[in-house]
């Protein structure tokens, strides 16, 4: 078993997201078959594991990122870390009150 994603990110992050597509074909002409990853989340991994590498994002916040990208949707948050890509996709913020201390 392996983590796609992670392969992915991590070698991105060593070397370069060209390496790491050279990597995701090495991995599909494999005789494996990836869990819970099939053709149709393949750009949606992929895109969260460019943000993870390329922003200032935590990994659960490039995958709530990635899907705005890829169908050119609105990300409705309240969470300011997402200004990290408010450049690449539309962000509708949510007022949050304050923050009690």
């Amino acid at each position: 078993m392996f983590n796609w994603s992670e392969i992915y990110y991590n070698t991105m992050r060593e070397a370069s997201q060209e390496a790491a597509e050279a990597k995701a074909r090495e991995i599909a002409g494999l005789t494996i078959e990836p869990v819970g990853v099939d053709e149709r989340n393949l750009d949606l991994i992929r895109q969260a594991a460019v943000y993870k590498t390329t922003r200032k994002l935590s990994y659960a916040d490039a995958f709530a990122a990635a899907p705005a990208k890829i169908k050119n949707a609105e990300l409705v948050t309240g969470d300011r870390e997402f200004k990290e890509v408010e450049d690449e996709i539309v962000i509708r913020w949510l007022a949050l009150g304050e923050k009690r201390g």
